[in-house]
């Protein structure tokens, strides 16, 4: 920030004086007495001392227009200083009460994000200690369910096999239970089971194996074993009630625990969420504070020392503008005394006796130095009348030096030639400054609106990247969304096939052991009422089979004849084909299925991965594009940053330029004209005292 125009231009003024001075002092020294010359001149024939009050009036004149213009610049100086300190004043203040605001704010944001983050890092500790506990639950529920499974199948099989050996043996057809699989079962659970007692035991497994113990002679419609078999049974079915209770309280647990996990990862994800939005917000938040706080303190910095150079300047010109109206004051207080002398009656009548009046007739007189040096001045007169202030005091100088009588022309004129040359000078000095001031004008103009064009095109840019982040945040959340989901159904589908292929081994098991039993009993009749049609497959019995372990004595003889139903066995077999077939479509079509079931979940499988890799591969390169403009956002804060201050440098450079040139370019054609005006008086003067 430069000193005030008004200022810089009067201490140039002052300094080209005291030149001017000291060349008017040795021209004054040099001028002497009057020279006779030959030529002859015509006086004027108007009353000499009337021109030369009509002189000092015109310069009183003109003082006093210059006078009230310096005021008139004077009070708009002081103007400008008020309001601009007025401004600057208000400023400051609001940008102190903004730092102190700024510091406090940016220690609170910074420890609200601290503590964000230590429960970030809580929650997500307790959502994987959540998801273990899940998953180890979930493992040993499967665990559980299988063991529960095996022993209800194998409970509900031996209490079959007990059901079918107690109608049996109530319909007295032991003999054939014997021969069927329900025996061998049913010998196993009493081989093997810990709750049977050793004498039950034994006598079942007589009973069963169709031995007598210790050698008795068995019966197969004792009541002692019927009744021993009855009351397994109830222990068989108790059991059996009890494990389902028990499996029904562990899956009632297991859902209510699964179901609180689930809830508890689902409030810890959605709490982990929000807080990462957040700690996002507040860092951004962070960072536009810091970057405020920042400029707002290097703005109040460079507002004080401008504050205190203006203040500085504006005192300053005050002093300077007294000191000039002091030095004005004293100049019309002397031309009005002059007029004032030179006005009295008086020297009127005084003047009419001694100087030639208008009425003379003589045109022609010698010509003498006096003349020439009268001459000379009034020339200089009439070009001092034309100038500024402030350029008159070398024409006064001269004048002044044409009064002496000391020195010849021939000195005189060399000093006026040196001060016609220096003006010229002047004049190249003022042309070359213009031309500077103006291109150095344009040329700041010019790189002030390419500064502040790019500050606009930075803040654009920086507002679209942080509208890209935004959206990118957004995409990236439904990314994250959309992957959870996928697991989720996969994991659902999973579960679902899993499910659909034990219920399918289930269906053939069941089919198949369906499928044998119609068979072995279709045989068993075919043996009797058509043994033509009797498969060799199937021709091994139960009772063969269980002739292995030690075949069982014949049965006893029936009480009388009785006649086959031959004619009835034909639509019984018939119907257990048609069974046998039922079974073996059902059975095919649920292998089709199976097998498309299979394929499609296949399918859905390979289809999910690679839909997860690709969002997995979108999620990543948008997160690497939300870091690369969040980079790039601080990129264009910082060149925003820089070009600011290179703007406001080059804003301090232009008014430094105005202060520097404003006067000049202002008065430049005016100083022009009186420079020429100056030099063509000298240059009269000079021919004046040459003789010209």
């Amino acid at each position: 920030h430069s000193s005030s125009p008004f200022v810089l231009e009067t201490s140039q003024n002052v300094a080209k004086m005291r030149a001017m001075a000291r060349r008017s002092v040795a021209l004054l020294s040099l001028l002497g007495a009057g020279m006779p010359l030959a030529s002859g001149v015509a006086l004027s024939s108007s009353n000499p001392i009337r021109k030369v009050v009509n002189m000092l009036q015109s310069m009183q004149k003109k003082v006093v227009e210059e006078g009230d213009k310096s005021e008139e610049l004077f009070k708009k100086f002081k103007c400008y200083c008020k309001k601009s300190g007025g401004d600057l004043s208000s400023g400051i203040e609001a940008a102190e009460d903004k730092v102190a605001e700024l510091g406090p704010s940016i220690e609170a944001s910074v420890s609200k994000k601290e503590q964000l983050d230590k429960d970030l890092v809580a929650h997500k500790a307790d959502r994987v200690s959540a998801g273990t506990a899940l998953d180890e639950a979930s493992a040993l529920r499967a665990k559980e369910k299988a063991a529960y499974d095996k022993a209800v199948a194998e409970n509900k099989a031996n209490y079959d096999a007990m059901t079918k050996a107690v109608t049996a043996l109530d319909k007295g057809m032991g003999s054939s239970f014997l021969q069927s699989r329900f025996a061998v079962v049913l010998r196993s659970y009493v081989s093997n089971s810990q709750a049977v007692e050793d004498t039950d035991r034994q006598s079942v497994l007589a009973f069963l194996t169709g031995t007598q113990a210790e050698g008795a002679e068995y019966s197969p419609a004792s009541g002692e074993i019927l009744g021993i078999l009855k009351q397994m049974k109830d222990e068989m079915f108790k059991d059996q009630q009890d494990m389902i209770a028990e499996e029904e309280s562990a899956v009632k647990a297991y859902v209510e625990l699964t179901g609180a996990k689930k809830k508890e990862v689902a409030a810890l994800s959605k709490a982990i969420e929000e807080k990462l939005s957040r700690v996002g917000d507040l860092g951004v938040e962070i960072a536009s504070m810091s970057n405020d706080l920042e400029d707002t303190s290097e703005q109040l910095a460079e507002d004080k020392a401008f504050l205190a150079q203006l203040e500085k300047s504006c005192s300053s010109s005050g002093s300077v503008h007294e000191v000039e109206k002091k030095a004005r004051a004293e100049e019309l207080l002397a031309l009005s005394e002059t007029i004032k002398v030179l006005n009295n009656d008086d020297a009127l009548d005084l003047f009419k006796k001694t100087l030639p009046s208008a009425a003379m007739s003589f045109l022609q007189v010698q010509r003498t130095s006096s003349t020439l040096r009268a001459q000379a001045r009034s020339l200089l007169a009439q070009a001092r009348s034309r100038q500024l202030p402030q350029q008159r005091q070398r024409l006064d100088f001269i004048a002044l030096a044409l009064h002496g009588r000391k020195a010849g022309f021939d000195e005189i004129l060399t000093l006026i030639d040196e001060l016609i040359v220096s003006l010229k000078v002047e004049q190249k000095d003022d042309d070359d400054k213009k031309e500077y001031c103006a291109a150095e004008m344009d040329s700041s103009d010019d790189k002030k609106k390419g500064l502040e064009r790019s500050l606009e095109d930075i803040g654009v840019a920086i507002a679209e990247a942080k509208e890209g982040i935004e959206t990118l945040i957004e995409e990236i959340k439904a990314l994250k969304a959309g992957i959870i989901a996928l697991d989720k159904s996969v994991v659902e589908a999973t579960e679902l096939r899993k499910a659909e292929n034990t219920a399918y081994k289930q269906l053939m098991a069941d089919n198949g052991a369906a499928k044998e039993i119609i068979i072995f009993a279709k045989n068993r009749l075919a043996k009797f009422y058509a043994p033509a049609l009797r498969k060799g497959a199937s021709a091994a019995s139960f009772v063969q089979l269980a002739s292995k372990r030690g075949a069982p004595p014949p049965p006893p003889e029936t009480a009388a004849a009785y006649t086959a139903k031959a004619s009835e066995s034909g639509g019984v077999l018939q119907m257990m084909d048609l069974l046998v077939s039922d079974l073996d479509r059902e059975m095919t079509i649920a292998k089709t299925e199976e097998k498309n079931s299979q394929e499609e979940y296949e399918e859905m499988m390979s289809d999910s991965a690679e839909k997860r890799a690709m969002d997995s591969k979108g999620l990543t390169d948008k997160e690497a594009s939300v870091a690369g403009m969040e980079a790039s956002v601080e990129s264009g804060v910082s060149e925003q940053k820089s070009t600011g201050k290179e703007l406001k440098a080059t804003e301090a450079y232009i008014m430094s330029l105005h202060a520097e040139c404003d006067w000049l370019l202002q008065y430049y054609d005016t100083r022009k004209t009186a420079r020429a005006d100056e030099v063509d008086s000298l240059e009269k003067a000079k021919a004046v005292l040459s003789g010209a």
